[in-house]
């Protein structure tokens, strides 16, 4: 089969493909006898039409274009693989189907231009020297305190308070009922929906209710009743309440406050498995200093990688593009429908399309860094050897443990390779580089790319908890897209069934793991979780973009598929 080849624009390869006359004929002869076999003809068996009776009845445009259409299929994969051309994907026919057909006779040349896209020609411009800028994070010293602070409330005592009015971090059990003033003076007001409760019982925090709601309890005495003023937030996932003002009758019932444990040696051993408190204000010291170090390197890598993405010159084929956009939509679909949303009633057809085009610019950042990557491990000539797979690998099973079991072997040894080169290039590019550290939070925050969902997910209560993510298909790198903690539920018909939720202002309180005496802690957290996402994230690839992190990445990424 002869065939030509010329060099087209975003890294696809034009392709003359002539098809030789005896092929031609060959598949001519095929798509009559399938017809013949195929069609019912009124006096005539099936299979037993004679060949001139069935091209009066079918037609012989039909069966030229059926012809056409198999030798145009076929004589592209053969040329691609004749000519070894690397495709991948997107073959597309140049010449018009209808002129082909019409020329098209059987047992004589056919002609036809066609496309593929190929892997794109990579220029990194510069990539030594790099003079930038990235943020060192300190560990701070209260976080230590906040943490046991956290463990003393989770362990307090509620103790009935007497003679005194209700002040701040008191816990209070009400009766409450919300009604809406009707702006109609002559219209009765409405219940609040799912504005009622008895026995409720409420921690008077600020944030913790609707603003107004707890401070108007504070200062109220067991047995008292008061109305109360609160207005809901415009934000409120209840349009019929947002942004209205609410009157609520109020009754203190119950008064009570936290009698908080002493933080001495049997305080650690019930929260951890240390002996002493000495111990526990260690743990957690290293741990967060090992925390602290992991931000530094990611600051450092996210510098690296930003850099290396303007100096990545590349014509991005629209396969790796569409393909990326794919994954990135079907990673936010699993975490949405993980998260009860109805995908059929929440993916409209207008939204599936404007989430592909948010989703672009993002996807081809990923490409470019990931293809930059390997151009520069290939100048370097960086690689990795199989003992440090092994040893990573094994590193990997052991902290997944008894979840070990749900990893794929050969996809983990594949993860951990990828992983690792990864690793190698840009500890390559940091040594090779000018970083200036400077203090953490001194640097401009750097505009966020916006989350594939955008305001769509926004409006979505439930879509709000745990982190949008996206997946790593071949050369197209993941990174995980951060979204707001969810508002807690504070109130409701009654205590347990909530309706009213609350709306936050304040700093969600941090919540730390009891730290774990036979590991380091943050050893110990990182494989707890990452078991976690193994053992529930089937296929998906989450990877950090902090490469000291990458043992974590991999436990996700390598997830049996």
């Amino acid at each position: 089969m002869k065939v030509t080849q010329e060099k087209l624009p975003a890294s696809q390869i034009g392709l003359e493909i002539e098809v030789p006359p005896e092929m031609s004929q060959k598949v001519y002869d095929r798509v009559v006898q399938e017809f013949t076999r195929s069609t019912n003809i009124p006096g005539f068996r099936k299979g037993k039409v004679p060949k001139q009776i069935l091209i009066q009845r079918i037609g012989p445009s039909r069966i030229k274009a059926a012809a056409v259409e198999e030798l145009v299929e076929d004589g592209l994969k053969e040329a691609v693989k004749q000519e070894k051309i690397d495709a991948l994907g997107n073959y597309q026919l140049r010449s018009s189907f209808e002129d082909l057909v019409s020329q098209f006779q059987p047992g004589q040349v056919l002609v036809f231009s066609a496309s593929v896209d190929v892997q794109p020609e990579v220029t990194v411009k510069q990539y030594t020297g790099l003079q930038l800028q990235a943020e060192d994070v300190k560990p701070d010293p209260e976080r230590i305190n906040e943490v046991l602070s956290n463990y003393q409330d989770q362990l307090a005592t509620l103790v009935p308070v007497e003679n005194r009015p209700a002040q701040m971090k008191d816990v209070a059990v009400v009766d409450f009922k919300g009604m809406l003033p009707s702006e109609d003076p002559d219209q009765d007001p409405e219940e609040v929906p799912g504005g009622e409760a008895e026995d409720f019982q409420l921690e008077l925090l600020e944030g913790r209710f609707i603003e107004g709601f707890i401070d108007g309890i504070v200062g109220m005495t067991p047995g008292e009743t008061k109305e109360i003023e609160a207005t809901f937030p415009e934000s409120y996932p209840q349009p019929k309440v947002a942004g209205r003002k609410a009157v609520f009758t109020v009754t203190l019932k119950e008064l009570k406050e936290k009698d908080l444990p002493e933080l001495d040696d049997d305080f650690a051993q019930e929260v951890s498995e240390f002996e002493t408190i000495a111990e526990l204000r260690e743990s957690l010291e290293t741990r967060f200093t090992e925390e602290a170090e992991d931000k530094t390197r990611s600051n450092k890598e996210q510098a690296i990688l930003t850099a290396l993405v303007n100096q990545v010159e590349a014509e991005i084929p629209e396969t790796l593009v569409e393909r990326e956009v794919n994954f990135m939509l079907q990673q936010t679909a699993m975490q949405l429908q993980n998260q009860g949303i109805d995908l059929k009633q929440f993916f409209t057809q207008d939204l599936v399309a404007r989430l592909r085009e948010q989703s672009r610019p993002d996807a081809i950042d990923r490409i470019k860094r990931t293809l930059g990557l390997g151009e520069i491990a290939k100048r370097e000539a960086i690689e990795i050897t199989e003992t440090e797979v092994s040893e990573r690998v094994n590193q990997v099973l052991e902290d997944l443990g008894e979840n070990a079991a749900t990893v794929d072997p050969e996809r983990l040894k594949s993860v951990v390779a990828e992983d690792l080169l990864k690793e190698k290039i840009v500890d390559w590019l940091i040594e090779h580089s000018e970083i200036e550290m400077v203090p953490e939070g001194s640097l401009a925050q750097a505009e966020e790319a916006a989350p594939i969902i955008d305001e769509d997910l926004a409006a979505v209560d439930a879509v709000q908890p745990g982190e949008i993510q996206t997946v790593e298909v071949e050369a197209v790198e993941a990174i995980a897209e951060p979204v707001a903690e969810p508002d807690e539920t504070l109130a409701g018909s009654t205590a347990e069934d909530s309706e009213v939720t609350a709306a936050p202002e304040t700093e969600d309180t941090e919540t730390e793991a009891a730290p774990k005496k036979k590991r380091s802690p943050a050893k110990a957290a990182k494989a707890e979780e990452s078991a976690s996402d193994v053992a529930t994230d089937e296929g998906i690839a989450e990877e950090s973009s902090a490469t000291s992190k990458t043992r974590k990445s991999t436990k996700k990424k390598a997830s049996a598929e």
